[in-house]
């Protein structure tokens, strides 16, 4: 068994990839907070790959923790001079591995914050990037706005240089590299929300419009904030991976990352002070990132959403259990050719035949086992922003509603918390109890759950939509997810 260190990388067996760069000619470029499976997966390896071609070794990450809960975090990867093992998980069983050695550095916010803003203050930094997932951005989840009653908010705002969020702790950096005549950083968002640049511009802006009105307009005029799209699925990682990596490759890692195959980032060519040569390691360096945008957000996240209630309620557990049975890979296909798709405008370079099918091959995939459960989280925050557009242009322009409408039942049906068995659903929602208390009125008052404004405005008034989705819920009820699926895809294209 090898433990994993710069000391150790040239008595790794043969079938582990390690860096071929010289790690201590690695300087840092870029600082990136939250540093979690995905940043791993997915930014960390595509400069790891430009290194490895002898590129951006002047771009190494400073990753920074502001949870408390990467403080573990932060000791794995000091243990490991901050290297640790990338898993790709193939479908046919074959695992990859591959020690990424991109991360010099790892700093913990709430234990020393001024030398997390003195690191971002450095001129050497030309880019702050996140993955603090859309949580993280502290906007209120109905009307978008930052929200300035968050009580670490208020504090950080009382105490503008003792900071302990991420919006204090860059804003914080960025006004002293003013005061020092140093140009400002990038701050390039790498979360799974829409317009997540744009995103992350309101959000800084109004933190830095409570802090001063000046710093606000300076801020927006002079920081470029990026929109990118990201994408490879990374399920969190287990012991069961921990252990696996050791017992095929003789590698101890304390916290390694599994993945799957596919990777894609497509990025906005939108820099303030420099960026490493992404395109080099095949990301998409583009003018407009909204067509990939909304083509991830309407066919993968929200067959997502579709898979996932109906799948469980039907006795499934993973993504891959579902994807492997035909019934629900014509329902998801025909969702996406006819409703999801004719939404989208053309996407330079993408043939959406091959990445439809291509969606279901990575959903299929059995080795990451990406659980419903997972999927079903959080459906508040989802299904508004990934469904409800497709259901609202589709019935705008007169199309096909009846399989998004079908979703939506399901995830009424979901939100009962009992499945078809009669056990109990673990339901994980912000507004759980609400949404549990509109379910439960389910079939005595059967539109009670999409007549909720905050969710689905006024979809509920639309009797086109109205009537789809009471027809599904109905037979959830009397006749089960699986037979109603069946109708479903028999029926297609008809209504």
């Amino acid at each position: 068994m090898t433990a994993l260190s710069n000391k150790t990388l040239h008595s790794l067996p043969a079938e582990v990839a390690r860096p071929h760069y010289d790690r201590g000619a690695v300087t840092a470029g870029i600082v990136h907070i939250g540093v979690g499976g995905f940043h791993r997966a997915h930014q960390a390896m595509y400069l790891d790959d430009l290194m490895n071609q002898g590129e951006a070794l002047d771009w190494g990450i400073v990753g920074v923790g502001v949870m408390p809960g990467d403080k573990r975090m932060q000791q794995v990867l000091t243990a490991q001079d901050h290297l640790y093992t990338l898993v790709v998980k193939h479908p046919d069983g074959r695992h990859e591995p591959r020690v990424i050695g991109s991360m010099i550095d790892y700093l913990f916010a709430p234990d020393d914050p001024e030398a997390v803003i003195e690191r971002m203050a450095d001129p050497a930094i030309s880019i702050v990037s996140l993955t603090v997932t859309e949580g993280g951005y502290n906007f209120h989840p109905v009307s978008g706005e930052f929200d300035l009653d968050n009580p670490q908010v208020q504090a950080d705002l009382a105490a503008p240089s003792r900071p302990s969020t991420t919006f204090g702790l860059v804003v914080e950096a960025l006004v002293r590299r003013r005061a020092q005549g140093i140009a400002p950083f990038t701050v390039m968002s790498c979360d799974n929300i829409q317009g997540n640049g744009d995103v992350a511009k309101r959000m800084f802006s109004a933190y830095a419009r409570a802090r001063d009105v000046e710093l606000a307009a300076w801020l927006e005029g002079e920081v470029a904030f990026p929109n990118s799209m990201v994408d490879r699925i990374t399920p969190v990682t287990a012991q069961s991976d921990i252990d696996e990596l050791a017992a095929q490759f003789g590698v101890v890692d304390a916290w390694p990352v599994v993945c799957e195959p596919f990777t894609q980032w497509v990025l906005e060519d939108h820099f303030a002070a420099g960026r490493p040569a992404f395109e080099k390691a095949g990301v998409q360096v583009v003018e407009d990132v909204e067509p990939y945008e909304l083509m991830k957000l309407r066919l993968l996240n929200a067959s997502h959403q579709a898979l996932c209630y109906f799948g469980y309620l039907v006795g499934y557990r993973y993504a891959h259990e579902v994807c492997q049975d035909p019934l629900f890979v014509e329902f998801l296909l025909a969702y996406m050719r006819e409703e999801g798709s004719p939404t989208l405008a053309p996407v330079p370079g993408v043939d959406l035949e091959a990445y439809r099918l291509t969606l279901i091959e990575r959903f299929a995939n059995p080795q990451i086992k990406d659980t419903l459960a997972r999927l079903c989280a959080e459906s508040s925050d989802r299904i508004p922003k990934w469904l409800v557009p497709v259901i609202r242009e589709q019935l705008a322009r007169g199309g096909e509603i009846r399989l998004s409408a079908a979703v939506v039942a399901s995830w009424a049906r979901y939100a009962e918390g009992r499945d078809e068995q009669g056990q109990p659903i673990e339901v994980v929602d912000r507004l759980k109890l609400p949404l549990m208390a509109l379910a439960a009125n389910n079939r005595e008052r059967p539109s009670a759950f999409i007549e909720n404004r905050e969710l689905f405005g006024d979809l509920s008034d639309q009797s086109r939509f109205r009537e789809a989705y009471l027809t599904v819920l109905a037979s959830l009820h009397e006749r089960g997810a699986r037979a109603t699926l069946e109708a479903l895809v028999q029926s297609k294209g008809t209504a």
